[in-house]
């Protein structure tokens, strides 16, 4: 099995995210000790943004793959490609996700190698895998207490759903802000939904086939 892991905090492991991030990741290798990890660090290693022969390519059918970005977009689509479970860890930034993980969705969401066009909409075209997002927030956006809005878990449901990721798993730190006795209890609730999770999971068909 392989485990793409997708860091997108600035403080890199020192980050709640990514912690959360790292239990998923034990939690798999239990299922798989086998697991290979392959990392990506849009935290501290940001990606460039887009550039024009990227922009020219999603217009036409012209193979520009070798030229600026765009190079590096398909690279980035053959790395998630090649992975049999996507591990997300990431902030929540104002209500949504970090420009960071932005920057690598746009690069990954690219018409004709991750979707087509039609008269219908949009048609994914990668397989389905499962996709773990550990997510960690200094409010609260989820339950009874939630006292923020989420754009964060609908818009990774609609982008990742595009491109034919439908699978999607959320797991939460909320309340980093609010103090460690907040943090404390988020956590030892996140650690009793992975638990719950992980009882039941297995390892994916494609993953194990030989």
């Amino acid at each position: 099995m392989k485990i793409l892991r997708l860091s997108c905090s600035p403080p890199g492991h020192a980050s709640e995210s990514n912690r959360l991030a790292q239990r998923v990741i034990e939690f798999l290798q239990r299922a798989d000790p086998a697991a290979v990890v392959i990392d990506r660090d849009v935290g501290r290693v940001v990606l460039p943004p887009i550039d024009a022969s990227y922009a020219v390519s999603q217009r036409s059918s012209a193979d520009l793959s070798e030229d600026g970005t765009a190079a590096l977009s398909a690279a980035l689509i053959d790395e998630l490609q090649s992975a049999d479970i996507v591990v997300i860890g990431t902030p929540m930034h104002n209500y949504t996700v970090p420009a960071t993980l932005k920057v690598w969705i746009d690069h990954i969401a690219r018409v004709r190698y991750t979707f087509d066009v039609s008269p219908r909409g949009k048609i994914p075209r990668l397989r389905d895998r499962p996709v773990f997002v550990a997510v960690s927030s200094a409010g609260r956006f989820f339950g009874p207490r939630a006292r923020q809005p989420d754009f964060l878990t609908p818009y990774l449901r609609a982008i990742l759903g595009m491109i034919g990721l439908a699978d999607l798993t959320f797991f939460s730190v909320e309340g980093t802000g609010l103090g460690e006795d907040v943090v404390a209890a988020s956590r030892t609730e996140a650690d009793r939904a992975l638990t719950e999770y992980f009882s039941t999971f297995r390892v994916p068909s494609a993953a194990s086939a030989p």
